[in-house]
Parts: C-alpha cells; structure tokens; sequence
C-alpha cells in the first residue's frame, strides 16, 4: 500500500511540474510574440499600405462591376428574366448569384477604401446605396426584380466607379469566372 501512495505522490508531482513548466513558457512565449508582432510604423510601410488598399478597391469594385453587368445588367435588358423568356430559369439563378457577389465585393471595396483617405472620403456617401442591394441576390433568384432594382445598382456601381476615379482608382469592369461568382 505504501508503494502505491508513493506512486500517486510522485504522479502528482511530476504532473504539476510540468503544467507549471508550460505555464512559464507559455507566459515567455506570449510576450515574445506580443514584442515582436508590434514592428515600429513607417513613412514607407504607411504609404504601401494606401497603394495596396487602392489596388484591391480597384480589384473588388472592378470585379462587382463585371458581374452587375454581365449577369444582372445585360439579361436584364435582353428581356431574359420575363416570365416565358428562354433560359430565364437559368439566368434568374446566375443574376441572383452575381447579386450576392456584387454585395461581397463592394463590401469588401469600402473596407479596402478605409484604407486610403482620399479614398475614403470619396467613397463614404455611397455606403447606404451599397447596403441597399444586400437583397438583391435574393430577389434576383426569385425573379422579383424590376426597373428600378437594376437601375439602383447601375447607379451604386457607376458611384462607386466615379469615386475611384476621383481619388485616382480607375475602376474597370472585370468579369468573374463562374468559380469566383459560386464562391469556389
């Protein structure tokens, strides 16, 4: 018996030793990564920072446009998505598709315009506009979409485009592979 309890002690010891080791590495460690992961800013990191955010506005904003006008915009007009139409089954799924990309990517292109003052502020006034076609992916599905839903999202795109081009981001329509536009 005494040999068990012998055993029990020395398996406790052994165990809080080691939990106290990992615990004080753990603690050096945290430190170490906190100290090193707070570099020291930069003019010249500052100034990358603002041309990679404009670059990706430029990129986001360009591949919402293209997928607007492509499938939402241009079958729109073609009369595709009339009740009766060829491929309007088809079409609706791709539209409501592109509507719920469009949203992403201009979502992500005011995140990307934070980045770049100039940006920034051409771009703010056109957060509601943006935030007003969070559904249009649903209704495109649906076939609920009329004149004025595409007509908003022709305007939000052409401001978003007009932004940029004020702020010195070209914005130009890049259309999405079918895998981008599925989320793939």
């Amino acid at each position: 018996m005494p040999r068990t309890v012998s055993r029990g002690v020395a398996a406790l010891l052994l165990s809080c030793a080691l939990l106290l080791t990992t615990a004080a590495c753990g603690a050096d460690t945290t430190q170490t990564v906190s100290a090193a992961a707070t570099p020291t800013p930069s003019a010249s990191a500052t100034f990358e920072k603002q041309k990679l955010a404009k670059t990706r506005f430029v990129a986001n904003a360009g591949l919402a446009a293209g997928a607007a006008y492509q499938w939402i915009v241009k079958p729109y007009r073609a009369g595709t998505f009339k009740k009766g139409a060829d491929g309007r089954t088809f079409a609706l799924v791709k539209a409501g598709l592109a509507g719920a990309f469009t949203y992403n990517r201009l979502k992500a292109a005011v995140r990307n315009a934070e980045g770049d003052p100039l940006l920034s502020k051409a771009v703010a006034p056109l957060s509601a506009g943006i935030e007003s076609l969070k559904d249009l992916g649903t209704k495109l599905r649906k076939g609920e979409v009329d004149a004025a839903d595409v007509g908003g999202l022709e305007g939000v795109i052409t401001g978003v485009k007009d932004a940029g081009r004020s702020a010195g981001a070209e914005v130009v329509d890049k259309v999405p592979s079918a895998s981008q536009l599925s989320g793939g």
